[in-house]
């Protein structure tokens, strides 16, 4: 076993493992680790845990230092620096009349690199824009082509259940969503109903997919559509709601009847 602290680098961002050593730290401080990218500031989101050797990314790298105020003033400088820099890179990709969209420019902490982070439709050939770059800001440059999610991811909003994305909010990565996971759920299979402002599959699809799994593995769930046979009479199944594992039947007077699955008696032969 080994003793590591859970640090995050970006709102719901990755969280990585380091050596805490001799340094007392606690969930909510704010440290200084060395990353293949340089020195970077990070919030520690996992106090120190004891986890196993083989759910640890090998080496292990130590935590630095706590960080400074002089550490969380150059912090705020970075970010003010960053803004700057989006507007001159924005400048630079009209100029040159490049087929992309900005979304985000990352400082790093020693700013021993600029990130810019930007969306496009097919491959760019940015490499004069990069010369310009680096002749304006005299440092490592690096231009990263990202996908509409991790551009939601970044920029935030607001989802159709009126709540910050979760993408911006809590999910440190993307999971895959299927479109059989809205099947499943019976929802409207209708694309502007069950993607988000990214325009993908809602990530929310997958909170409760495994329930609605093993729900219908316990009882098979009835057929829409197909006849069926109840105590109020016979009917038409028209709908199943799979999280109360009911099912809608229409009789054959027209009344709707909603009953629970083990109750509905479905015909073999339903004459089609």
């Amino acid at each position: 076993m080994q003793t590591v602290v859970g640090i995050r680098f970006k709102k719901a961002g990755k969280i990585y493992y380091f050596d805490p050593g001799q340094l007392v730290i606690e969930a909510g401080e704010h440290v200084i680790v060395e990353t293949a990218r340089g020195l970077e500031y990070g919030e520690v989101v996992i106090g120190p845990r004891q986890v196993k050797e083989e759910d640890i990314v090998a080496p292990l790298k130590p935590v630095q230092r706590k960080a400074s105020p002089a550490d969380e003033a150059k912090v705020r400088e970075n970010q003010a620096k960053e803004q700057e820099a989006f507007r001159i890179c924005e400048q630079k990709i009209q100029a040159h009349g490049l087929p992309m969209n900005l979304v985000d420019v990352e400082y790093t902490f020693d700013v021993n690199k600029i990130i810019f982070y930007f969306t496009a439709e097919g491959r760019i050939d940015f490499r004069e824009l990069v010369k310009d770059l680096a002749a304006v800001f005299r440092t490592r440059i690096e231009l990263r082509q990202i996908g509409v999610r991790d551009e939601a991811k970044m920029v935030g909003g607001i989802g159709c259940c009126g709540r910050p994305l979760c993408c911006s909010t809590f999910l440190g990565d993307f999971e895959p969503v299927s479109i059989r996971m809205a099947k499943d759920q019976n929802l409207s299979l209708n694309p502007t109903k069950i993607s988000g402002i990214c325009g993908r599959l809602m990530c929310c699809l997958k909170y409760e997919s495994d329930c609605y799994g093993s729900c219908c593995k316990k009882v098979a769930a009835p057929v829409v559509g197909r006849e069926a046979v109840t105590i109020e009479g016979e009917g038409k199944i028209v709908s199943v709601n799979q999280s109360k594992r009911t099912a809608a039947i229409q009789l054959g007077d027209g009344r709707m009847l909603e009953i629970a699955w083990e109750e509905v008696v479905e015909k073999e032969d339903n004459g089609q």
